[in-house]
């Protein structure tokens, strides 16, 4: 064995983790994402213990025994359950590691911009939890804005809007670091029960919210198409009480979705508003780049950008974007620490 092998059975590679309302996605140094899964967790209810996590704990959502008990420990961006976030990343960090080491790895975790100091540090201890020997925050538009190739160390600003689960996070990044950065509680679960609001008040049905969440990206929109889309949604008839399906078409989704994409974008108005003159004309050469899962909303784009009128690009792959730049970090961590959070 030469001292590359003993040194990696000692030490493992070093995560980039994008703790997420809705989903985690973890990325190990040297090989990329490794893990993409619902950030939920199925617990006994008698000790506590888990049952499933992730996919598996998605899968039985809403069918569960009666002593058990699905939850997603993160609310609007930050850790709610501090015990059940303790086992969920355990579990993934154990299922991506796939075996244990002498010493943890060095984990590089994506926040929002405007986290609190408590925030931070129960972040912090979860991910020590976890077995981190060191553990570094990252604010989620500034790692959105790295995985997306955007020049964080040059002077120009850049904005950029990250609709995830739970949070829209809306920062403007200039010479590598936050210029500007607001929180709003609106994005892709609101969306989701506004669907569930809108089936059982004009379908009489009762719908789930992860089929409501399939609905949205099979069909969800946020300005007219030129080609119309239709689906099946399933669930329990309020009046009957029995199973039944109904067709509903993009048309329908889109009066659904407009409540909170209409907070949404103005939520972002009104942080142009606040910005600098100097960062304003910044904006009219880079214009908005949108990531997060939020951001492949059929038309979102063209929304904003028809009420901002600024340029708006969406990121490639976008529910991807914040664990790309956050495992840039990881990869050149010695240079790139200095755009993590203190």
């Amino acid at each position: 064995m030469d001292w590359q092998e003993h040194l990696l059975g000692i030490f493992p590679r070093d995560l980039a983790v994008d703790l997420g309302t809705a989903n985690t996605l973890i990325y190990v140094r040297g090989k990329g994402i490794v893990l993409n899964e619902p950030s939920i967790v199925a617990l006994a209810d008698h000790d506590g213990s888990v049952l499933a996590v992730g996919r598996e704990a998605k899968e039985i959502h809403g069918k569960t025994p009666l002593h058990v008990r699905t939850l997603r420990p993160l609310k609007d961006g930050v850790i709610a359950d501090f015990d059940a976030t303790n086992k969920m990343i355990n579990h993934f960090v154990r299922k991506v590691l796939k075996r244990s080491f002498l010493i943890g790895p060095v984990m590089v975790v994506g926040v929002p911009s405007n986290i609190t100091d408590v925030e931070k540090r129960v972040v912090v201890e979860s991910a020590r939890e976890a077995g981190a020997r060191k553990v570094y925050l990252i604010a989620e538009t500034m790692a959105a804005a790295i995985g997306a190739d955007v020049p964080v160390f040059e002077t120009g600003a850049h904005m950029v809007v990250d609709i995830g689960g739970g949070t829209t996070e809306v920062g403007v990044i200039a010479f590598h670091a936050t210029a500007f950065a607001e929180s709003l509680s609106v994005a892709g679960d609101e969306m989701n029960e506004a669907i569930v609001n809108y089936v059982r008040k004009n379908l009489n049905l009762d719908i789930g919210l992860y089929e409501a969440e399939r609905i949205k990206i099979e069909i969800g929109s946020a300005a007219p198409l030129a080609m119309p889309l239709e689906t099946t949604v399933m669930g329990r008839d309020l009046v009957t009480g029995v199973p039944k399906k109904v067709a509903v078409n993009d048309e329908m989704i889109r009066e659904a979705l407009e409540p909170p994409i209409d907070v949404i974008v103005k939520f972002i108005k009104a942080c142009l508003e606040k910005l600098s003159p100097e960062i304003s004309a910044e904006l009219l050469k880079t214009g908005i780049l949108l990531a997060g899962g939020g951001a492949q909303l059929r038309g979102l784009a063209e929304r904003i950008s028809s009420e901002t009128s600024l340029e708006v690009r969406v990121a490639s792959d976008p529910l991807t974007t914040v664990v790309r730049g956050t495992g840039k970090v990881v990869e050149d961590l010695a240079r790139m620490k200095v755009v993590c959070l203190r």
